[in-house]
């Protein structure tokens, strides 16, 4: 698996450039190395291990995962999480440990969000009694990286049809979260939640939209119905619910996070 992850590393660097490295690793804010390799060539390396090793069981996936993550260079951690979503359907909820630990030293949203989106929300897809209450907990974690990661673990599943419900009870108490990219993932989950279940998305949105914050609101309403995105917007602007809800009154600031 070393010398997998070490020729993936020798293919990238052969297309990188150094101006490429350094305006990603400035973009990403990141304290990683970078070979400056475009995300199409980083696709391109994981599909031709994927398909010279089919078989590639989940041990052996773990191992080369490991090796390709223990080198602090943004391309290779790329291309083990993108590993991990081609070979998803190897991973169960034992993994779960492993895909908080990489969250955690993520530190990006480009490696946080691929994590989220495609290798968790494949597992919530397929295993949502047994997923879910995992994202609950991390959903209460001091580690804003970890809480993005438990809001964007809905986005496949409400993609394809699941109900917006776990997605709205983790949002629910982070909707005053003063962090950008929390504002950032709730509005975006709502966005797609939107294209599907608009009335759902506008309901509950509704007695909130005192609380949302403005990148949230304006995410949320882009595929809402116009006259309910422009009565949602003016009721945002004005600092007040749409209309009254005892349970959001009721919980007022008390939820609100440091």
């Amino acid at each position: 698996m070393d010398g997998i992850a070490d020729h993936i590393e020798q293919r990238l660097r052969e297309v990188g450039t150094s101006d490429r490295a350094e305006d990603e690793r400035r973009y990403l804010k990141s304290k990683l190395r970078f070979l400056g390799a475009p995300m199409g060539q980083i696709r391109a390396a994981v599909n031709e291990i994927a398909r010279e090793h089919r078989r590639l069981t989940h041990d052996e996936l773990i191992v080369l995962v490991e090796a390709l993550w223990t080198v602090p260079i943004h391309e290779r951690r790329m291309a083990s999480v993108l590993l991990l979503g081609r070979f998803g359907r190897l991973l169960g909820v034992g993994d779960l440990p492993l895909i908080e630990r990489l969250v955690r030293e993520s530190k990006t949203w480009a490696l946080v969000d691929a994590l989220a989106a495609d290798v968790l929300g494949d597992l919530v897809g397929r295993k949502p009694g047994e997923v879910s209450p995992v994202m609950d907990r991390w959903a209460t974690d001091g580690d804003f990286w970890v809480r993005r990661a438990s809001l964007l673990a809905e986005l496949r599943p409400i993609r394809t049809g699941a109900p917006i419900d776990r997605f709205i009870h983790r949002a629910d108490p982070l909707l005053e979260e003063k962090e950008f990219l929390i504002r950032k993932a709730i509005g975006w989950v709502l966005r797609e939640a939107g294209k599907r279940r608009p009335g759902e998305v506008a309901e509950w949105l509704a007695p909130r939209t005192h609380l949302a914050s403005g990148v949230t609101m304006r995410e949320a309403v882009r595929y809402l119905p116009a006259a309910d995105g422009k009565r949602l917007m003016a009721a945002y602007r004005e600092r007040r619910p749409k209309h009254r809800s005892t349970r959001v009154r009721a919980r007022g600031s008390a939820t609100r996070r440091r």
